[in-house]
């Protein structure tokens, strides 16, 4: 993980230079994706907002996290029928879904993985835009246990 607050800096900045307005609110989720480990969905976003800021709404959560992704500073990962997001590690980079527990975990270090766009661009002519990969299996804690 980055040091949060060098993180919630460069995101802040960002966010600055594109003009965004910094509201309470906004200042607040921009803090806690940065010093987020996991991988949080928008509603547990809002609800640990929401214990510091009562009045906050869903719509200023998502509006929030959809400039963010815009402007690169998080990385929106889409799962099933729900989205996380990825705030210290705002680049295209593997995931690994644990299919019991739903944890998250970053595939950084599979080198095969790496560079992977430049390489379908090279080998299949084909413009990627985008890229995701997620592999859904057992974390090694739910490995450990039996099914409930």
């Amino acid at each position: 993980m980055t040091d949060p607050e060098l993180r919630y800096q460069a995101i802040l900045e960002k966010i600055q230079q594109r003009g965004g307005r910094l509201t309470s609110h906004r200042l607040a989720l921009l803090r806690l994706l940065a010093v987020s480990e996991g991988h949080p969905n928008a509603a547990r976003l809002y609800e640990e907002l929401r214990a510091q800021f009562p009045t906050i709404s869903r719509a200023t959560v998502y509006k929030t996290l959809a400039m963010l992704k815009e402007a690169g500073e998080v990385l929106e990962i889409e799962l099933h029928n729900d989205s996380h997001y990825d705030g210290n590690k705002p680049f295209a980079h593997p995931h690994l879904v644990c299919t019991r527990c739903q944890r998250i975990l970053d595939g950084d270090e599979l080198a095969p993985l790496q560079n992977i766009g430049q390489q379908i661009a090279r080998q299949y002519g084909f413009l990627v835009e985008r890229e995701q990969v997620v592999f859904y299996g057992l974390c090694p804690d739910c490995q450990k246990t039996p099914e409930a």
